[in-house]
């Protein structure tokens, strides 16, 4: 079968070249990006008189039951046509004759492939961000439960001060709302149509790019043909994104599978998202957030892949290019349903407070406000209070006791100038409390937070 591009070639390709060469395998997921791309290109022709007003209506229709046939199974991808742009536009002559032929005047594949991906990770953009708010208001809602829920809070993975559970996932909202802006604000920057740049140069033919911008949602057109037809910068920084969101998702996962073990038995995942052993009948692992934590690497290597890819071609493009997809649509697929099942696995998950609580109860959790009273209250110097706090730690270590439930006596004898008002200011609910700047873990900060996220998500519109 000739290629479309065979006029100036006497010999037929390898069969090892045509399967070496050919994206159709992977590159058909953007068949409506390119069904509409060529709709646009075809009505603008005609507006513009380079092609005949029925030819574009046949290329519209024509291309509609291209679309139908795809969607309905019975269309024939063949590695012989190389990507879905040849399969689909010869498809299309097959349907409607020659004005098929006349689609892809004043345009080339390059700038064809660059408005399908690009239109493409736009639109995945903003159904990530989507995912990630509902992740977010899964948080939220678990969150509002518990303002009070006292935890560890701790620093090198050991305890070190009172926080409630409340505060803990709201720092994950933060984290989610981050991705979420970082992903509007690449859409934002990379919504210019490429469509007209042709192969790179741009064409002769009195087109209007800006009609066609307008046609397929794009917000301008791009400024410089050489450079829109080789970049790929939209799709790196879906791949940093998302490996930005993969990595806290591995985080959060991290946490969920150490507060889920016995050693912390904070949480405990539900049935319909934990797995077994196959041979020991006792056991519920955490194998979702195990996977996502994972899948991070997964992801992380997507994006060195197409930074290598792209760090030493010269204008414009260039087939190394070709490479920009699979990576894509393996990050994307991951993303989807890593953020999918994390927000169901939250929602079903069991929050043991009470075990929480019992944690606290470690660590001398209190023994930062200790040192606190005894600036404020006492008027010593922080270093010297630091130095009578861990005096008084030891001494609560070998009466094997917590910090909060040191005996005031016990305190008076390490320094005679504490007053016995120090013991409120030890209890841990109080110490969570008393943190009450601006974004601490007080519940009334805790609170203020929550209100926050809730309107954010509320005034949140995608």
């Amino acid at each position: 079968m000739d290629k479309m591009w065979s006029g100036r070639f006497t010999q037929k390709s390898a069969s090892i070249l045509e399967a070496f060469n050919a994206s159709i395998m992977f590159d058909r997921a953007l068949y409506l990006e390119d069904i509409e791309g060529s709709i646009a290109h075809a009505t603008m022709l005609a507006q513009q008189g380079i092609i005949a007003k029925e030819d574009a209506l046949f290329i519209e229709k024509g291309l509609l039951q291209v679309r139908t046939e795809i969607e309905s199974g019975v269309f024939e991808w063949r590695i012989s046509e190389e990507d879905l742009h040849m399969a689909i536009e010869k498809r299309l002559t097959a349907i409607i004759g020659d004005a098929g032929a006349r689609l892809h005047t004043a345009r080339s594949r390059n700038d064809q492939v660059a408005v399908d991906f690009r239109r493409f990770v736009l639109r995945k953009n903003r159904s990530l961000s989507s995912q990630l708010k509902t992740l977010m208001q899964t948080l939220v809602d678990i969150a509002q439960h518990h303002t009070t829920t006292l935890m560890p809070g701790m620093t090198h993975l050991q305890h070190a001060q009172p926080i409630n559970f409340a505060f803990h996932l709201l720092a994950y909202a933060s984290m989610f709302k981050r991705d979420i802006e970082r992903l509007l604000d690449s859409h934002a920057r990379n919504n210019v149509s490429p469509l007209g740049c042709a192969a790179l140069a741009g064409t002769p033919h009195p087109i209007d790019r800006e009609a066609t911008a307008k046609a397929l949602g794009f917000d301008s057109v791009s400024i410089n043909c050489l450079d829109t037809v080789s970049d790929r910068d939209f799709a790196l920084e879906l791949l940093f994104n998302g490996s930005m969101v993969m990595m806290h998702i591995s985080r959060l996962a991290e946490e969920i599978i150490l507060w889920s073990s016995y050693e912390f038995g904070f949480v405990e995942l539900s049935d319909a998202y934990s797995t077994g052993s196959s041979i020991m009948p006792q056991k519920k692992n955490p194998d979702v957030p195990e996977l996502l934590r994972g899948k991070t690497g997964r992801v992380y290597g997507n994006l060195m892949g197409l930074l290598t890819v792209m760090k030493g071609l010269p204008l414009a493009y260039n087939k190394d290019t070709q490479e920009d997809k699979e990576g894509v649509f393996d990050t994307i697929e991951t993303l989807e349903m890593s953020l999918e099942i994390l927000s169901q696995a939250l929602a079903t998950m069991t929050v043991k407070p009470h075990n929480m609580q019992k944690a606290t109860l470690l660590g001398h959790l209190s023994a930062t406000d200790l040192a606190d009273y005894l600036v404020k209250q006492c008027d010593i110097p922080f270093r010297n209070a630091h130095h009578i706090t861990g005096a008084a730690v030891a001494r609560a270590q070998v009466l094997g006791i917590d910090l909060s439930q040191m005996p005031y006596e016990e305190l008076r004898a390490i320094d005679e100038r504490i007053g016995e008002d120090v013991m409120r200011f030890l209890e841990l609910e109080n110490s969570m409390n008393a943190r009450t700047s601006q974004g601490g873990t007080s519940t009334l900060r805790t609170q203020e937070q929550l209100l926050f996220f809730q309107n954010y998500l509320k005034e949140l519109d995608l």
